[in-house]
């Protein structure tokens, strides 16, 4: 199952949307992101494409760039899979 923060996410487009919009990125991982140039949704989307939506390669980027967890890593990575699912 996926949180609400998940639905609310994959049910419309990214637009300008906050990095802390995606699941499994709250404040203090949105804040690490932010702080290396990640500030947008889109911008991680365009990492986890760059990555050709290898959610191994994106998680291990996750843990690295803002020091994401198994769990926060996996959500994230579901979460863009299942946007770009729907509107790419």
């Amino acid at each position: 199952s996926t949180s609400q923060k998940h639905r609310d996410f994959v049910a419309e487009p990214m637009g300008e949307k906050p990095v802390g919009t995606l699941a499994g990125i709250g404040d203090v991982l949105g804040r690490k992101l932010e702080e290396k140039g990640f500030d947008k949704a889109y911008v991680v989307l365009g990492q986890f494409l760059v990555l050709r939506k290898d959610e191994e390669l994106f998680r291990e980027w996750l843990k690295e760039t803002c020091g994401a967890n198994a769990k926060q890593s996996r959500d994230c990575s579901g979460c863009l899979r299942e946007w770009c699912d729907a509107f790419l």
